[in-house]
């Protein structure tokens, strides 16, 4: 008989590179934790030299602004709160508390979700695209070269690079999942389920209420030899 826990049995705990789900998920949280703190950076910087990011209404190819102070202040505060999230997520995955990859989660979730808003913007309006390149600056690289494309042709090359990348997403949305359940799992009750040969499975209480159980019984009667 193999002997296998609950929270085993029902999802997998391995993800890419055969590494832990609690690996994966630490790794992942210390990528995020870096992008968005390289982002923060070229805020800062931003914020402190705005000329290095100043682009003229020519070059922006009409009366916007690229980066002014409000701007960069809500870029910014969201940089932190996502720093503080994925630190979160990492600190909870190493010490093996669930409630911290919580965040993170729905994070993953939010940014799946529009994600897929844009694929069905593209499905639904591919004329959408067109017009958005239209509206590029005339020195963009290769927009000429993109808006002499088939626009059916565009519409597909785009919609596969998204499906792409909603395939990548929902799978670190599965380890982030199944490393949450793991840890869960593990915090819980140590229920421990034995599986047979023939795929029957006995439950057994845990070992407090066992001992416990089998106190109160009677002992057997002395034997008595005739």
């Amino acid at each position: 008989m193999k002997m296998v826990a609950p929270w085993m049995r029902f999802y997998s705990n391995s993800c890419c590179l055969c590494c832990h789900v609690r690996t994966g998920t630490i790794l992942l949280g210390v990528w995020y934790l870096i992008i968005n703190a390289v982002v923060l950076l070229m805020l800062l910087s931003a914020l402190a030299d705005p000329d290095q990011y100043h682009f003229s209404s020519s070059e922006l190819g009409g009366d916007l602004e690229f980066m002014d102070d409000a701007n960069v202040c809500i870029a910014m505060a969201i940089s932190l709160l996502m720093i503080l999230i994925c630190a979160m997520a990492t600190y909870g995955a190493y010490k093996q508390h669930a409630a911290w990859i919580i965040p993170f989660f729905c994070y993953q979730i939010f940014d799946f979700a529009l994600s897929t808003l844009v694929a069905v913007t593209v499905l639904v309006y591919p004329n959408s695209i067109q017009e958005y390149i239209r509206q590029l600056p005339a020195n963009f690289p290769y927009r000429d070269d993109i808006m002499s494309v088939n626009p059916t042709c565009l519409v597909l090359i785009i919609l596969l690079f998204i499906s792409i990348i909603l395939t990548f997403k929902g799978y670190l949305i599965s380890c982030v999942w199944n490393c949450y359940r793991y840890i869960n799992g593990r915090n819980s009750s140590d229920v421990l389920v034995y599986v047979t040969s023939n795929d029957t499975t006995v439950l057994l209480p845990p070992y407090d209420d066992a001992t416990v159980n089998g106190a109160a019984k009677e002992p057997p009667p002395p034997y008595v030899s005739a």
